[in-house]
């Protein structure tokens, strides 16, 4: 059984910097993509970043330049360094690895 675990959420001032982390289980990460979305005031989830087994990255439009994904294969554990923050980055962010979402943790970015 697959688990995603996300740990790294709070509450940040405006210009500050968080990580968040999933801690993965019960499934070989290494050889797919692995993903991190937040939840949008109507009900999606939408893309922050994805990052390949080989390392290609995506990013979405709103945070390219401001946040890292990042992977270690070794632990099956999944980055996301948030820097820069703004009040509009607030969202419950999500985990994803195939079909599998994590519990998500939320992100608060105060003015």
């Amino acid at each position: 059984q697959v688990q995603l675990v996300e740990s790294g959420g709070g509450l940040v001032q405006s210009g500050g910097s968080l990580r968040l982390s999933c801690a993965a289980s019960g499934s070989s990460f290494s050889a797919y993509d692995w993903g991190w979305y937040r939840s949008t005031p109507d009900g999606r989830r939408d893309l922050v970043a994805r990052i390949t087994p080989g390392g290609s990255i995506n990013y979405g439009d709103s945070v390219a330049g401001r946040f890292t994904i990042s992977r270690d294969n070794v632990k099956n554990t999944l980055f996301l360094q948030m820097n820069s923050l703004k009040p509009e980055d607030t969202a419950i962010y999500y985990c994803n690895f195939r079909h599998f979402w994590g519990q998500g943790t939320q992100v608060t970015v105060s003015s």
